[in-house]
């Protein structure tokens, strides 16, 4: 009998076939996700019996759905973040938690220093503007010497530090701990989160989303911020407090924002999107042919480590190879 592999991320394997390729040359049955969405607790507790594997979205693995498992060893998150996942509970029945960490570094990047462009300059207004016929002139604001304040000097920090570098923009930087190499490489200054509000034209959040940081920019914090000052968050939606965001580009505290993310994914009905000083684009950080091929592949190698005994590269909960 064949091993069972569930696949639920959205995008695993829709423009990149080798992941696929890799898992059918194991012989697994893959048992797709049809909805075309993150799955909700009570759907993936319907799925997860019998699965041997789980290559997972942002879907809501609690401790519920982990309990409903009654087969099942690794749990290949496809992507970095782990924050949608009860890692407690899957080390307490010892499944293994594998994510894909340096996949998508450099395409969020990408995208995070895109946006600090784009919003500066007003480029997707200016854009549409064009494309109905008018010929506006656009007042925006220079990124050139400006002061970029990073909340998160983690992997995807540190990048986009380097890409500051380009525009001689000034780094300061707010973390749980000082990354001396990253200062000593960009002449970073580390500073204390109230000061980095204050100083910054440019705030960029790569936090991951823990109860710490959830809610972490909210109503006070963004009155900290220069009224001529940006907020860009590609890390994780509940990061911010999304009512207090929507009142303080609404009332003009901050000059604008840009979000790749959200606490609701499909933010249909977010008052956000009535803004005209905020962009905001479909969770696309990690949307590049390196990206998604790097994470198919680091994905899917991590399940076939586990189903062969072997210990995967990056394994988020080692305490299940410790007893």
């Amino acid at each position: 009998m064949s091993l069972k592999v569930l696949v639920t991320s959205t995008s695993f394997g829709k423009m990149i076939k080798e992941p696929v390729e890799l898992l059918n040359n194991q012989s697994y049955e893959i048992i797709w996700n049809k909805l075309g969405r993150p799955l909700k607790e009570k759907e993936v507790m319907e799925r997860v019996k019998e699965i041997d594997a789980y290559i997972a979205g942002l879907d809501d693995i609690t401790a519920r759905a982990i309990e409903a498992a009654d087969k099942l060893k690794v749990i290949s998150r496809y992507g970095a973040g782990v924050d949608n996942i009860d890692i407690e509970a899957a080390t307490k029945k010892k499944i293994v938690v594998t994510n894909t960490p340096e996949a998508n570094t450099e395409a969020v990047a990408d995208l995070t220093f895109g946006l600090i462009l784009a919003v500066a300059r007003h480029i997707p207004q200016a854009d549409r503007s064009a494309k109905r016929g008018e010929w506006r002139k656009f007042f925006g604001r220079g990124v050139s010497g400006k002061t970029l304040g990073i909340v998160g000097m983690g992997r995807i920090g540190k990048a986009v530090t380097r890409r500051a570098g380009g525009f001689r923009m000034k780094v300061v930087y707010w973390d749980c701990r000082r990354e001396i190499n990253i200062e000593k490489e960009v002449q970073g200054e580390y500073v204390d989160l109230k000061t980095l509000l204050q100083k910054s034209d440019f705030v960029s959040l790569h936090l991951t989303l823990t109860k710490e940081t959830r809610g972490l920019i909210g109503k006070e914090e963004l009155k900290l911020m220069k009224p001529t000052a940006f907020l860009i968050n590609t890390a994780r939606g509940p990061i911010v407090n999304e009512n207090a965001l929507y009142e303080g580009l609404r009332d003009r505290v901050i000059a604008g924002a840009a979000v790749d993310v959200y606490s609701n994914q499909l933010p249909k009905d977010s008052s956000l999107l009535s803004l005209d000083n905020i962009i905001t684009t479909p969770h696309m950080g990690a949307y590049t042919y390196e990206s998604i091929m790097n994470m198919g592949m680091m994905s899917v190698k991590n399940v076939i480590d586990v189903l062969n005994k072997r210990r995967p590269k990056h394994v988020v909960n080692p305490e299940v190879y410790e007893s």
